[in-house]
């Protein structure tokens, strides 16, 4: 592989994360159709491709808690839900993706991971190899997670993606939200943070916020420290938070241009 890249397309994004299971089609027939159109420019690039569960899953899953664990009759009926609505916005990704000619294969998480107490345990991922080796673009998506000491929890696409990043060791990873990048004085939006190492992430922690509506995974903060984990782990890793909201940005990112905030060692 030339170049192996993660892109994650955020719940906000691909969802209108203010009103409940409410999916943004057009939009994510923009994004499809940029993704084939870098592919096609680059075929040496491979792709895993993440999505998050916006007003889908994380509906769900804050009316029931699941992401805390699962003990009862009544926690499993709530884990049952969030799968389902979790792979009903799957599928209109995977719609979006079969449209667009993008030869893809979603990988849901509840099915081949397992979890100990909120992280990966274990994943078999023989599969997923596979499938980047033959020119098949991998969708993984924020599921439920059968686990061995909460019973049951969710994992966001980060949660994943740090534990998929240790594996594969990606090139880049690109993270499209509604965002143009990491704000410093968030909600104001007037100074955007060019680039965040693990030394500059403290003194700007407190004002990067939380999230567009329902978020039980957390919101930038939770994801700018995860990522700057990863970066420390995997040599000359470069991780970027963009918009994917003005068309033609996503396929500027994946094609390389520099845009949004910057997140490295």
């Amino acid at each position: 592989m030339s170049e192996l890249i993660f892109l994650k397309l955020g719940g906000s994004l691909i969802t209108d994360k203010t009103r409940p299971y409410t999916p943004r089609q057009d939009k994510l027939t923009d994004l499809a159709h940029q993704i084939a159109a870098a592919l096609q420019t680059q075929p040496d690039m491979h792709l895993v491709l993440g999505h998050g569960s916006g007003s889908f899953g994380h509906t769900a899953a804050k009316e029931h808690n699941t992401r805390a664990g699962v003990h009862d009759e009544s926690g499993w009926r709530g884990f049952a839900e969030v799968w389902y609505q979790a792979s009903k916005l799957n599928r209109f990704v995977m719609d979006a993706l079969h449209t667009a000619g993008i030869p893809a294969l979603a990988f849901p998480p509840s099915a081949n991971v397992t979890a100990r107490d909120g992280r990966v345990a274990a994943w078999e991922l023989n599969p997923l190899r596979t499938a980047l080796q033959v020119g098949i673009v991998p969708v993984i998506y924020g599921d439920v997670i059968f686990d061995d000491i909460r019973g049951g929890t969710i994992l966001s696409t980060e949660d994943l993606m740090l534990y998929l990043a240790r594996e594969l060791r990606p090139n880049r990873i690109l993270l499209a939200g509604l965002e143009a990048g990491v704000w410093e004085d968030f909600p104001e939006r007037t100074k955007l943070v060019e680039r965040i190492t693990p030394v500059s992430f403290d003194s700007i922690r407190s004002s990067l916020g939380g999230s567009h509506g329902a978020d039980v995974t957390g919101g930038m903060s939770s994801k700018v420290a995860q990522m700057l984990t990863l970066a420390q782990t995997i040599p000359g890793l470069q991780i970027r938070i963009f918009s994917g909201e003005e068309s033609g940005n996503l396929k500027h990112s994946l094609d390389g241009q520099a845009l949004g905030t910057l997140l490295s060692a």
